[in-house]
């Protein structure tokens, strides 16, 4: 009751506040004072959707997606910032994609998700950069979340990132009934035989077919610039596609 009559006061106090100080109350510099700013009032759901004149387009002009050179450069206060804005963009995108599905037609530019997928990521890395390194320089440690390699259940290993329970592991037996882990190791071994002779015939095709590449690129271009042929195949022996029968092709001899 006592804040009420305090608010009902106020207009009476702050009227002969005015009237014993005309002066003091009526001539304050204008640049000191600041109007009230508040954020754009919305009355619907329509900032998850695309702006109007973009419905029913087949395709939506964009940019590129933020590099991590450019991020570098930027405040935290900034990242923090474009952080949100790529969020909004990203829930706007989901949003008109699902609204596209369900009328069943179709989604403009829907490499705008990647876009804006691959710029958080890259916000992301940025910010544990900073992270990285902050740490080290007041604990000397990262301030990561520890963890280790492990194999699975088929032999492959996996990345586990460690935390904290509330009872050990070994101590848990409720968890150890609903966790069992039965495996033939024989059939084990056999898997991770095969799986690897797949990676590595993977690798070997891959190797194979940009040599053959490369053979075919000096054939077509034999003023072509080696330096960045090898740097975007390092796996290439040059020299060797360059000596390669394949690569002379056919002349007529004198």
């Amino acid at each position: 009751m006592s804040l009420f009559r305090t608010l009902k006061a106020l207009p009476i106090f702050y009227k002969s506040i005015s009237n014993t100080f005309p002066i003091l109350y009526n001539t304050a510099p204008t640049n000191l004072l600041r109007s009230l700013t508040t954020t754009n009032k919305l009355q619907d759901l329509t900032e998850f959707f695309d702006i109007k004149k973009n419905w029913g387009l087949e395709e939506v002009k964009s940019g590129r997606a933020w590099k991590v050179e450019e991020l570098r450069l930027k405040s935290n206060s900034d990242l923090h910032k474009l952080w949100y804005v790529l969020l909004k963009e990203r829930n706007m995108l989901l949003t008109m994609e699902e609204e596209s599905k369900r009328q069943t037609k179709l989604f403009a530019s829907p490499e705008r998700i990647d876009k804006v997928e691959i710029s958080m990521e890259n916000v992301e890395t940025v910010v544990k950069e900073r992270n990285k390194a902050y740490h080290l320089l007041e604990t000397g440690e990262t301030g990561e979340r520890p963890g280790e390699y492990k194999a699975g259940v088929f032999g492959l290993n996996y990345y586990y990132k460690k935390r904290e329970y509330v009872i050990p592991k070994f101590m848990n037996v409720k968890w150890k009934k609903t966790h069992v882990f039965r495996c033939n190791k024989k059939d084990v071994n056999e898997f991770l035989l095969k799986y690897n002779e797949k990676k590595f015939l993977e690798r070997r095709r891959a190797r194979t077919r940009n040599f053959n590449h490369v053979i075919g690129l000096l054939k077509r271009f034999p003023n072509i610039d080696l330096e960045a042929i090898k740097e975007q195949y390092p796996d290439v022996d040059i020299n060797k596609a360059k000596n390669s029968r394949k690569c002379r092709g056919h002349f007529v001899p004198k």
